[in-house]
């Protein structure tokens, strides 16, 4: 760290001097422009940048299936808008899986192909999406799946189990765009200010982002059980469906904790909802008493759903604590 005072020129004028080091390693020179971002009482400053796409050359040459899949997806959470893929000869295993990675993006698509390379732009101005939108958009996704996987178990219904099962894949591809959002933020005090939300209350909803994604993946294992199991008997099948209730206030009341504008509310929800979440342990072993008497292979299978719903629950309380944190006094 360096410090250095402060002058005063032209008896209105505060200028201090900039690390010599720094300036020289970030292209800074007399005339340059740099950019000041206020911030919470501190002030960021940046060297000017020119605006416009981020581009980014990968050699995918040994690289084939899910690792090239998950390759193209942290190109784009890392912020380039152009991904030039590269090889000496493009397979058709690796068009395949590139074009599987796109169909997990948001507003990506294969801009160009030749032998030897694949060329995907995003579409999307990033500096537009609200991620804000995004997170409450996972939110409904998640909710939704979660009380319809529990309806596939109690009604034994295996089409709703299967859409549950289909609609994680729009929970990724929001949380990605979440992601993408953040590191921007990161990376930029720009990209923070033309979003409107402080970096702070991004990485709160990056992480609330992040538990609502474990949810929607319990309720897509809630439902792959529910294709195993027959009907289930109806004291238990009514205990499942209480359970469900009361993981789903937790997640209700933790990202409205979460979204609330005043403070005071914001607290006296996330208490509420860690309140909660101590309530449905005991609710928890009360079910797995249930469960002994039935036969051991349809018990097991009701016990990993009763687990899910409290880790569901659990979740919803990490939210809550977010939201909390959100919330506090700032320094």
């Amino acid at each position: 760290m360096e410090t250095r005072k402060v002058q005063v020129t032209g008896g209105s004028t505060y200028t201090v001097s900039l690390p010599k080091e720094w300036a020289t390693a970030n292209g800074v020179d007399a005339g340059s422009t740099v950019e000041f971002y206020p911030e919470d009482g501190a002030l960021l400053l940046t060297p000017q940048r020119e605006s416009g796409h981020q581009e980014g050359t990968m050699d995918v040459t040994d690289i084939t299936d899910e690792q090239l899949t998950r390759a193209v997806m942290t190109m784009y959470v890392s912020g380039f808008d152009l991904i030039r893929l590269t090889a000496d000869r493009v397979t058709t295993d690796q068009r395949r899986a590139i074009r599987d990675a796109t169909q997990n993006l948001v507003g990506v698509e294969v801009l160009s192909e030749t032998t030897d390379s694949v060329v995907i732009q995003d579409l999307l101005d990033s500096a537009e999406l609200s991620i804000v939108n995004a997170v409450s958009r996972m939110r409904l996704i998640a909710e939704s799946m979660l009380e319809d996987a529990v309806t596939a178990i109690v009604e034994n219904d295996d089409d709703i189990a299967h859409d549950v099962i289909q609609r994680d894949d729009d929970v990724d591809r929001l949380f990605l765009v979440v992601s993408r959002i953040f590191r921007a933020t990161l990376r930029s005090p720009t990209a923070a200010e033309s979003l409107g939300v402080t970096r702070e209350d991004c990485f709160d909803y990056h992480s609330s982002a992040r538990q609502l994604e474990r949810v929607a993946d319990h309720a897509v294992k809630m439902s792959k059980l529910a294709l195993k199991l027959a009907d289930i008997p109806g004291p238990v099948a009514d205990a499942l469906h209480a359970l469900y209730e009361d993981a789903d206030d937790v997640i209700r009341t933790s990202m409205d904790a979460l979204d609330a504008d005043d403070s005071d509310r914001a607290t006296e929800l996330g208490h509420e909802a860690r309140q909660m979440v101590r309530e449905i342990d005991e609710h928890t072993r009360q079910i797995d008493d249930r469960l002994r008497d039935l036969d051991p292979v349809e018990a097991q299978s009701l016990g990993l759903i009763v687990d899910s719903l409290s880790r569901c629950a659990d979740y919803g309380g990490n939210i809550a604590e977010t939201a909390l944190q959100k919330a506090a006094p700032r320094p």
